[in-house]
């Protein structure tokens, strides 16, 4: 069986909220885009969410959710997968995305929400133990797959809508690189706030 590969991240510079999926399915590496299957919900809630037109193109929704201050990853970089469920990942077979490189280039991001349960255990599995500094909120959302057909599109939507509210908390800052500290003391600067 062949190993797959997910998509660079979609992040903005000034991203303060991370969604994180698995990894993308048949379909999605099919048309090298996030989301791709035309049952999945994800595109249709966040366009709804960030007053996108129904018919917007891939492009529109992805410019609406950079603007935003919304960034978009899997937690999977390679894996193993007969088809597009989860359940068919190979075990053993699992490369996970750098986030320590990611969360160093996006010190914002203050909160990740998961599309579902898999991309929540692998994260907490795999790399919260691994960051200094994580984010301050790290909330599951219900699966937008059409494989979970439990809830409708409106309560799905309903609990999308916390992505769109203000943040209102901060990631912890780093501490400031030693050759930095020996630069404010020799220069008699304070380092205390």
């Amino acid at each position: 069986m062949a190993r797959i590969q997910s998509f660079a991240p979609i992040a903005g510079a000034a991203a303060h909220t991370l969604i994180l999926g698995s990894m993308p399915s048949r379909a999605s590496l099919q048309e090298n885009r996030y989301y791709a299957h035309p049952r999945n919900a994800f595109w249709p809630i966040l366009r709804e969410l960030l007053n996108v037109g129904k018919d917007a193109s891939y492009a529109s929704g992805v410019r609406a959710m950079r603007a935003a201050g919304i960034a978009l990853w899997d937690v999977i970089h390679a894996c193993a997968r007969k088809g597009s469920l989860d359940s068919l990942i190979l075990p053993g077979s699992v490369t996970i995305n750098d986030f320590t490189s990611f969360f160093r280039s996006h010190r914002r991001i203050a909160r990740v929400f998961f599309n579902g349960g898999t991309a929540e255990l692998l994260f907490r599995r795999h790399v919260l133990h691994r960051l200094d500094y994580p984010p301050s909120q790290l909330i599951r959302l219900p699966s937008t797959s059409p494989a979970n057909a439990v809830l409708s599109l409106d309560r799905k939507l309903e609990a999308w809508r916390q992505i769109v509210q203000p943040v209102t908390v901060n990631r912890p800052a780093p501490p400031l690189p030693a050759s930095r500290l020996r630069r404010r003391r020799s220069t008699g600067a304070s380092t205390s706030t």
